[in-house]
């Protein structure tokens, strides 16, 4: 049995799969291209069947598609859009500038399904042309741009939600620890009373702000470049294209896109920087607060201790009994992978020339897996560690009655001088302040650990920093 179909284009004959929904210039990029093994991303594929299936609603006008081959190219669109026919989109991620290869990967399928539903064969390409009614009025220069635009619009609700999802949850521990008195650190040494809802909160509300800035991106990825054809100047359109095809794209996304500024779209990629530069951001705050949680868990008897995260896994293969934070090692990890995607969209960004940005297949790939990883890790990290994490109440109150930096508490009661030397008598002796000030009559125990709770809820007088 023949288990090839032999197909042409422009450069001469070339060997399809026969069960293949794609063509000739598909199998020539998948023969070129045999690079990382990876598939496009889902949520791109997606994109760019939308576009293909909005073009053909813009183009269907007198003399333009005749509404047969455009309500076969909607069909087959939408047997791909439910989830049909994804495995024969198999160009890899690294490949021609620009994406044509993967532009050509859309036409041929979408032009075989359409054909074969119309009484057809596949790779015969009539009545409908992959170039001439799948492509029409299009190019790869303005469709590969609008379709990451799209994708990163399809994934950017999931990141959000993943990073509201664990600011809620900081935000109900902290709630849960208001009043869990705890030893501030400035420097990594000792410093004046907080409380372990503080730090929490002080962790929810950053990662809610960074949400509010990735959602901030959004007006600018809605303005595409869809209708600038090759070159920015609409060569080959249809009348009115560029608004007709975005008036669909908003239909069938719920986004609200517009036509941008048709050149400027295809040459600039600011718009994907802002958002890489966005996520950067979110890294980087998700490294710190992962640092913290892994700081704060460390022990559990030669360590601060102050928080116990749930085990998920045995964490040593000769220790026994041991328990790593391996969640937020694994978010520390995604984060880090994270910067280096952003650093080579930042390369990339630049590398535009003249009327088109080619490095855009390998762009859209780093902003994907940017948003993915992060997504799925915050996600992991929140469900199996953040929303289990136990307060160790007593290790707390032990550290800050440890802590020489209670004299502060006592400069606006008894002045600096005396408060140094409480201080020096506590570092001295290793007696806890609080022992101290009861000795030397100056407040008893119960008033003191009051100054202590007001103190970590920044009441109280004010005095000189430092």
């Amino acid at each position: 049995m023949n288990e090839f179909r032999t197909e042409k284009d422009s450069l001469g004959e070339v060997r399809v799969p026969r069960d293949a929904w794609y063509g000739a210039q598909t199998a020539r990029a998948v023969s070129n291209f045999p690079i990382s093994g990876r598939a496009p991303d889902k949520d791109f594929v997606l994109a760019h069947v939308r576009i293909k299936l909005a073009a053909a609603r813009a183009n269907c006008q007198p003399g333009w598609l005749p509404e047969l081959k455009r309500d076969a190219i909607v069909a087959a669109c939408e047997q791909i859009l439910a989830g049909a026919h994804l495995d024969q989109f198999v160009v890899d991620r690294f490949q021609a500038g620009a994406g044509t290869s993967h532009n050509m990967n859309s036409n041929e399928v979408i032009a075989n399904l359409a054909n074969v539903a119309l009484g057809g064969e596949k790779g015969r390409y009539s009545p409908v042309n992959p170039n001439d009614d799948v492509n029409m009025g299009q190019s790869t220069n303005d469709t590969i741009p609008t379709a990451i635009r799209l994708a990163v619009l399809a994934k950017l609700p999931r990141l959000v939600a993943a990073v509201r999802g664990m600011a809620g949850e900081f935000s109900r521990l902290a709630e849960r620890e208001k009043d869990t008195v705890k030893s501030g650190r400035t420097h990594l040494q000792d410093a004046v009373p907080t409380t372990l809802g503080q730090e929490f909160d002080g962790y929810a509300w950053t990662l809610a702000r960074c949400a509010a800035a990735l959602e901030a991106v959004r007006p600018a990825l809605c303005e595409i470049g869809l209708g600038g054809s090759a070159a920015g100047t609409g060569l080959n359109t249809s009348p009115d294209y560029p608004d007709r095809v975005a008036a669909e794209l908003a239909a069938l996304t719920g986004e609200s896109i517009r036509a941008g500024q048709l050149v400027a779209q295809m040459q600039s990629m600011n718009d994907l920087a802002r958002l890489s530069g966005e996520i950067r951001n979110l890294a980087l705050e998700l490294t710190r607060i992962s640092n913290d949680l892994r700081l704060l868990a460390s022990g559990p008897r030669t360590g601060l201790g102050e928080i116990q995260l749930p085990p998920v896994q045995p964490g040593s293969s000769i220790m026994p009994g041991k328990v790593n934070p391996v969640m937020f090692e694994m978010l520390n990890q995604v984060c880090f992978q994270v910067l280096g995607q952003d650093a080579a969209v930042s390369y990339m960004v630049q590398a535009g020339q003249l009327e088109l940005n080619v490095m855009m297949p390998a762009l859209g790939s780093a902003l994907f897996d940017a948003m993915d990883w992060l997504t799925n890790a915050i996600d992991a990290a929140t469900e199996k560690n953040l929303k289990g994490i136990v307060a160790n109440r007593e290790r707390c109150a032990f550290f800050i009655h440890q802590s020489v930096a209670l004299a502060t508490l006592l400069n606006t009661r008894i002045g600096y001088m005396e408060a140094a030397e409480v201080a020096k008598e506590s570092e001295k002796t290793g007696r806890p302040v609080r022992d101290i000030v009861a000795q030397r009559a100056l407040m008893d125990a119960a008033e003191f650990d009051a100054l202590v709770l007001a103190a970590a809820h920044g009441v109280g007088s004010g005095g000189g920093g430092g």
